[in-house]
């Protein structure tokens, strides 16, 4: 980023193959709209590119570029407040027969819905730490709480996580 930001403009290239796809998924997860993913992740990037000559490393690449994806999703949630949620989509696994690719997509929905039910912030810090890799000093830095508060987070996400999982299997294991 900093020879980006000093003008190598081939050095985009490269930021956006390491961090288009994970950037990607952590706007898909948190965003309760489909439609959004690919206007906020452009936006992310046009406001890296614009802010590119005043760009001062004060944390990890990645966490400055999900910090301006994050600002992006909350100014479009506060200008759309009160529209309808949808989901983002999982590619299936080509190589399962049918039946697993059933049992497959059911745990997939399973999972996605129980992670869609979580509180905000508990969602948010879950997905940067288990989709996006980042360490908890990384997602305070993006979500802009203490570290305390993001293992909080964690915890009481991880507990949600296994209660409505564990209650979905047990229903399942009745019917």
């Amino acid at each position: 980023m900093l020879r980006y930001s000093a003008g190598d403009l081939p050095s985009f290239r490269e930021l956006y193959r390491r961090h288009s796809q994970g950037l990607y998924r952590f706007v898909a997860w948190r965003s309760p709209r489909r439609a959004w993913i690919d206007e906020i992740v452009q936006d992310a990037w046009a406001s890296l590119h614009a802010a590119r000559t005043g760009y001062q490393p004060q944390a990890a690449f990645r966490t400055y570029l999900y910090q301006i994806a994050r600002n992006r999703l909350i100014d479009i949630l506060r200008q759309r407040e009160g529209q309808e949620q949808g989901e983002a989509g999982e590619p299936a696994d080509e190589r399962a027969s049918p039946q697993q690719s059933l049992e497959q997509k059911q745990q997939h929905a399973r999972l996605h819905a129980a992670i869609a039910a979580l509180p905000t912030e508990q969602k948010e810090a879950l997905v940067l730490q288990q989709f996006s890799g980042m360490s908890i000093l990384e997602i305070a830095v993006v979500t802009g709480a203490e570290a305390e508060t993001v293992k909080s987070r964690l915890r009481y996400a991880m507990q949600k996580l296994r209660a409505g999982l564990d209650s979905v299997a047990d229903a399942g294991g009745q019917a």
